[in-house]
């Protein structure tokens, strides 16, 4: 008999890592034959600005997410729950509401972080007891070893499984197939918040543009706490008219035309929350080079000095070396960019991320969490 698995995760919209992951395990044709699954939707926003804010409308649907959940296991004997947890701050305590119900229908449950911050978070009485609540008896998937640290307080080693994430295949340019080689197009590719350090590649920009150097810098997603007439008045006043553009949030086709027409992913971020970011893997799946910075998972997915770089947080000047770097040397970034597609194809395919999800699945829906 298939072990019997609610899903209660995050799917877009909107569009960001945990809801396009839970959106791949909603659509595996692999996962779906593995399990009995059902699916509820985690999320009470529809678009990225209303993520961490409040109202009525979000009120009625954790409501209505909260009687799903119970509906379900009225219905069902499930082996296993799975829940796409937030690590801290408001998404926290409106997961835990879910979890509370869980854990009084005496369900086995595993959470998968697509996020960190419990080690931030866990700090006063009542969060440490909330945690405590939350880890005890139950499973976790973390996106990398080296993010261990962050529950390591809660979530005893035995409890704990590791799953990169995985996309899926796309056919995108070559490295080879590139043209114009006579400029060099950086692209961020994220959405487009300070903490991702956008304003750092574009201060980063201003110093390599004043070095002379000839490129192209594009920044594709949605706006959150910048606006467009911030990031234009920012070029304005970096002398980048002409150099660094906004194109808003791309998707499929037209996220990979800029993709296959990239020859460098910059995405200097330090936003505290940072796990495993799929952008990197579009990229590395592309054949661009990385430049990054060292925040959760990223020194696991690129490898420093081989398939890209990866620069301290928030060092404009920093920043600017490595991208004057690869503009000087093409087939530096080729060669990194073919490295970080053998890397690829090596760890981070939606085949690997499902093999090893079904893996962890079938191992938690059997055993018994310390």
């Amino acid at each position: 008999m298939k072990p019997r698995i609610l899903f209660i995760m995050h799917v877009p919209p909107p569009v960001h890592g945990a809801a396009m992951v839970g959106k791949f395990i909603k659509e595996s044709a692999k996962i779906n034959a593995a399990f009995e699954a059902d699916y509820i939707n985690l999320s009470t926003s529809t678009s990225l600005n209303e993520i961490g804010g409040a109202g009525a409308g979000k009120i009625i649907k954790l409501l209505k997410i909260q009687a799903d959940v119970v509906n379900a296991l009225s219905r069902k004997n499930y082996d296993l729950c799975y829940v796409t947890l937030t690590a801290s701050g408001p998404g926290f305590y409106k997961d835990l509401m879910v979890v509370g119900i869980l854990k009084m229908f005496e369900k086995k449950i595993i959470y998968h972080f697509h996020n960190k911050g419990v080690g931030l978070s866990g700090k006063s009485v009542l969060t440490d007891a909330l945690y405590r609540f939350v880890f005890n008896k139950s499973y976790s998937i973390l996106l990398s070893k080296s993010l261990y640290y962050d529950v390591k307080n809660y979530a005893p080693a035995e409890n704990v499984f590791f799953c990169a994430n995985g996309i899926p295949k796309n056919q995108l340019t070559s490295t080879a197939e590139r043209s114009d080689k006579d400029i060099c197009r950086l692209l961020f590719l994220g959405n487009l918040m300070q903490s991702k350090g956008m304003l750092v590649l574009l201060e980063a920009c201003r110093i390599v543009k004043q070095q002379g150097y000839l490129f192209e810098c594009n920044f594709v997603g949605g706006w959150t706490d910048i606006t467009p007439e911030q990031f234009s008045q920012k070029v304005s006043d970096f002398d980048l008219d002409g150099t660094a553009f906004a194109h808003g949030p791309k998707y499929d086709q037209d996220k990979r035309d800029f993709l296959s027409n990239s020859d460098v992913l910059v995405f200097p971020t330090f936003y505290h929350f940072e796990a495993f970011p799929l952008v990197i893997l579009e990229a590395m799946q592309s054949g661009l080079a990385v430049i990054s910075c060292p925040e959760g998972g990223i020194p696991d997915i690129v490898v420093n000095g081989e398939t890209g770089y990866l620069v301290p947080q928030k060092d404009a000047a920093a920043l600017a070396e490595k991208i004057g770097y690869l503009i000087q040397n093409p087939h530096v970034r080729q060669n990194m960019g073919k490295a970080g597609q053998e890397r690829f194809s090596q760890l981070f395919t939606i085949d690997s991320f499902e093999d090893n999800i079904c893996d962890i699945l079938r191992t938690a829906a059997a055993g018994k969490p310390v």
